[in-house]
């Protein structure tokens, strides 16, 4: 399940006023692709090879993408077919493809065919490697780091089982009922006895189908190692032919909760028994179902007293109204983080453990200043309390601090419909 954890659900970067910015130029290839062993006397199918250029700050245009295709490792190993928005060199080894405007997301944009060299046998490797500059950036130009991307071929024989990827969906109600496209195609050359099914559904999405090949452990089970989704199993015996699609034994359908806000649904198919799958990387995928909720998001403060000398509890509350969930499954970074200002006068002898000092550029460093944080995700109802002791070092009426919430990336929660109450005061020695 490793790609619940390697993409965050924003894009772009988060500067501050007057910081320098920077963008940089990434290329994006698979580290391995399989093709099947051409059959004796015959031609090896063609297998497709997604390429795409994307950049990092949102804040800049980046145009005229070029990538540079070097394929000449590839020698008595495989063959490539350009597509047409690639300029081979005369020998058809090596070739500038344009890939136009460049995102901050990653999209295909280039895509190869490549297949088995005749008489190449299996186990044969070579690599493809690249390169691509834009225009665009703080300078005009941006460059991709060089070396930063290659691909391995491998010529292979067996099944290879994929799953067609569905639309991401956004703006969906809660209360909706949704049914995913769910058929296993074999592309490879030899036949599945049987394949295995593996599904997530974060903690806004209930699985409605249920099989009876399938094992399913909810998100509050004791024995669910994935916090907040419902994890799901499942053993088919149906054979997969090389080139037959089927289906699962009914529709999949998931139910979008009252609860929901930003899911995805993950799923993976293997071929069953012993087999190894010729090429994993078509073997799963996420699908992103944004729902039309929201999520309050509230900080409490407190009032304390006490006299120059003493040690007091000042303990603030994060609470998570609803209606909906937040999960950061996809970055893993805190659901919200909470900034807290000492009030004047006092110095904090002992702080939360998910706390942590910490000084901003335009912190004044004579005040404390600690940030704490949430768990990944926050469900609703959620009430976290931050109890922090603070010595009295000289008493100033009213002294106030400020305990303020904030997302990782960025400065608002977007789904938040009351930023109002996202920050509340400490205060010790009130007025009465």
């Amino acid at each position: 399940m490793g790609a619940l954890v390697v993409a965050g659900l924003a894009s772009g970067t988060a500067f501050a006023d007057g910081e320098a910015q920077s963008d940089r130029l990434w290329i994006q290839a698979p580290y391995e692709q399989a093709v099947t062993v051409a059959p004796d006397g015959g031609t090896a199918p063609y297998r497709s090879l997604a390429l795409g250029l994307y950049h990092d700050n949102d804040n800049f245009t980046v145009t005229d993408g070029r990538l540079t295709v070097d394929a000449s490792g590839l020698a008595g190993v495989a063959e490539v077919s350009w597509p047409d928005t690639c300029t081979p060199n005369d020998a058809g080894t090596v070739a500038v493809c344009d890939t136009g405007d460049v995102p901050t997301r990653y999209s295909a944009q280039v895509e190869l065919k490549v297949r088995a060299a005749a008489g190449a046998a299996v186990g044969a490797r070579g690599a493809i490697e690249y390169s691509a500059e834009a225009t665009g950036g703080p300078d005009g130009k941006l460059v991709a780091p060089q070396g930063f991307a290659e691909t391995f071929v491998t010529v292979g024989s067996g099944p290879d089982l994929g799953i067609s990827a569905p639309q991401d969906v956004t703006g969906v109600a809660p209360g909706t009922t949704l049914t995913m496209p769910f058929s296993v195609t074999n592309t490879g050359n030899e036949t599945a006895h049987g394949f295995r099914v593996r599904l997530w559904a974060t903690y806004g999405l209930d699985i409605v189908t249920r099989y009876p090949q399938c094992t399913y452990t909810g998100p509050d089970d004791a024995d669910n190692e994935y916090p907040s989704m419902t994890y799901v199993t499942c053993s088919f015996d149906t054979d997969v032919a090389p080139g037959a699609t089927v289906e699962l034994p009914e529709p999949l359908r998931l139910a979008v909760t009252g609860h929901a806000l930003y899911e995805r649904f993950d799923y993976e198919v293997q071929p069953g028994g012993d087999a190894t799958d010729l090429d994993s990387s078509n073997n799963g995928g996420a699908w992103r179902i944004d729902a039309d909720n929201t999520a309050d998001f509230a900080v409490h403060g407190t009032e304390v007293s006490g006299a120059a000398g003493d040690t007091v509890t000042a303990a603030f509350r994060f609470t998570n109204r609803g209606p909906a969930w937040v999960g950061n499954v996809s970055s893993g970074e805190p659901a919200a983080l909470l900034d807290f200002y000492l009030p004047e006068g006092t110095t904090a002898t002992s702080v939360p453990d998910t706390c942590h000092s910490a000084w901003g550029s335009g912190d004044d460093q004579a005040a404390g200043h600690y940030v704490c944080t949430l768990p990944v995700s926050a469900k609703p109802d959620l009430k976290v309390s931050f109890p922090f002791q603070l010595r009295i070092d000289r008493v100033v009426p009213d002294a106030t601090g400020r305990v303020a919430a904030r997302p990782s990336y960025g400065t608002s929660f977007i789904f938040d419909p009351n930023p109002k109450n996202n920050s509340a005061k400490v205060v010790v020695n009130p007025s009465a």
